[in-house]
């Protein structure tokens, strides 16, 4: 396979209290390494629902997706922050590891070298209410 991720035929849909939503329809994707991708559309059309069910933080409901990899490194920013006010930036930057029981000493410095990287590393101990918003964005 020659393929980063394959997508076959990815749908999402959404139930509220009268109706089925169909807020994603029979995506078919093919992705190389080193292809840019840009997911494009009005408000309301998928794009933060197909991201979420790319980075497992939703399910699908039909269709399927694979990585090259095991478990790829992909990330994206939400439309808000989302982080814990009651945590250190830090503490919030872990949280993923700790959710998927990957917190392990070699991935906490994995995340304090992204923290330098961003030129985070004094904030790390901060709360986010102590960031501007741009820095939370980082954080995110």
């Amino acid at each position: 396979m020659n393929n980063w991720l394959t997508i076959s035929h990815i749908s999402k849909n959404y139930m509220t209290e009268k109706e089925e939503i169909e807020a994603i329809k029979d995506i078919t994707l093919e992705i190389k390494k080193g292809d840019i991708v840009s997911i494009v559309g009005s408000s309301g059309c998928g794009k933060s629902s197909f991201l979420s069910i790319l980075a497992g933080i939703q399910k699908e409901t039909s269709g399927s997706f694979q990585f090259q990899k095991k478990e790829p490194v992909i990330g994206y920013m939400l439309q808000s922050d989302c982080l814990f006010p009651w945590l250190t930036v830090y503490e919030n930057a872990l949280l993923g590891l700790k959710i998927r029981k990957q917190d392990t000493e070699e991935k906490r410095q994995y995340v304090k070298d992204l923290f330098q990287k961003y030129h985070l590393e004094e904030f790390m101990n901060k709360h986010p209410n102590e960031l501007s918003g741009g820095m939370k964005q980082r954080v995110g």
